[in-house]
């Protein structure tokens, strides 16, 4: 279904899974965008939302919607089922596109071949794991320092990525070891640890398991810091320790510029999830769609130069992914996670 009214200079697309299992997730991309149509301040701006589903089907009956709404850019799309049957689509309309929420490391690694006009407004697969050890080489540059991991994948490439790094870097652990997930208690992997001489500890696996280890850590007594991914932020018990680390994405309604954060307050709109990332998006989309206006074109290549946001300054790379990554450092205080200045 299409919202919108035909026969405005600044036509927007939308693509979001408004139906489905995912439709909770869509409607915060609804929310932020319509929000951010409202307040740009152009009564020339069109938001025309078309329903994907988060499936291969719905992706290609929403960009044969929105091709023939003639939107100018299209921003959204949270499945990769959903957007890489929408692209070729898109493509052949020139009708660049801005992706909130697929992370499909191939989406923009092909782009080479496929020539899809994608960007990426949010991290790749592979950006927790480049952030874990571009970060943590850094941080403990001169600490004695552990890897280890639950034997899961994702647990493991998370972990093997910090040792890599950490080895570019010039710099062993004390310690590298696999352990059991799910136990009630982790004293022998904190006993192993203490005996190596490690004083942090990176481990890659889920949230309640690195929330034992910083317990059981804690009530030992040996000062252990304790550092995973983006895991922590979810929901579980034990508690986790203050001074965890966190390698994770911002908490969006934190970074927020104070006058759309007000907007949002004021309406009583709690802005989560999807909604600051597709407020964004479009706001780039209407920017590229006013520049191109200007000089008589249309919105094509938005590599290369910088787009303001409610969420700071974007910019993507020749690929299409963000040329910064959005990761950033994080210690947990008992109650929430503040950022940490990396040297």
């Amino acid at each position: 279904m299409l919202a919108g009214e035909a026969g405005a200079q600044a036509s927007i697309g939308l693509s979001a899974p408004l139906s489905g299992p995912s439709a909770i997730l869509g409607q915060q991309m609804r929310t932020g965008a319509a929000m951010a149509a409202e307040r740009l301040a152009d009564p020339t701006v069109r938001l025309s939302i078309a329903d994907d589903g988060c499936t291969a089907d719905g992706g290609a009956r929403a960009a044969r919607e929105l091709v023939a709404a003639r939107v100018q850019v299209v921003v959204g799309f949270l499945c990769s089922e959903a957007i890489e049957a929408a692209l070729p689509i898109l493509k052949q309309a020139n009708i660049p596109t801005i992706t909130v929420g697929v992370r499909t490391d191939s989406l923009t690694d092909r782009r080479s071949k496929t020539g899809w006009p994608v960007y990426r407004l949010g991290p790749r697969a592979d950006g927790e794991r480049e952030a874990a050890g571009r970060l943590l080489a850094r941080l403990w540059e001169r600490e004695l320092f552990a890897i280890v991991d639950d034997g899961t994948i994702y647990g493991r490439e998370l972990a093997e990525s910090v040792r890599i790094a950490a080895e570019k870097a010039g710099l062993t652990p004390v310690f590298v070891d696999t352990f059991r997930p799910q136990l009630d208690n982790q004293i022998g992997l904190v006993g192993r640890l203490q005996r190596a001489g490690a004083t942090h500890v990176f481990a890659g696996g889920d949230r309640d398991d690195i929330a034992v280890i910083g317990r059981d850590a804690a009530q030992l007594g040996n000062g252990l810091t304790v550092a995973a991914g983006e895991t922590l932020r979810s929901i579980g018990e034990p508690p986790l320790a203050p001074g965890t680390l966190m390698i994770g994405l911002p908490d969006w309604p934190n970074v927020a510029l104070p006058p759309v954060a007000a907007a949002f307050a004021e309406r009583r709109i709690l802005a989560q999830g999807y909604v600051l990332p597709a407020y964004a998006a479009v706001e780039i989309a209407h920017a590229a769609i006013a520049d191109a206006a200007s000089t008589g074109g249309s919105p094509g290549e938005l590599s290369g130069r910088d787009f303001s946001t409610a969420i700071g300054t974007v910019s993507f790379d020749d690929k299409g992914d963000l040329t910064e990554s959005p990761y950033r450092l994080f210690r947990y205080d008992g109650q929430k996670f503040n950022p940490v200045t990396v040297p």
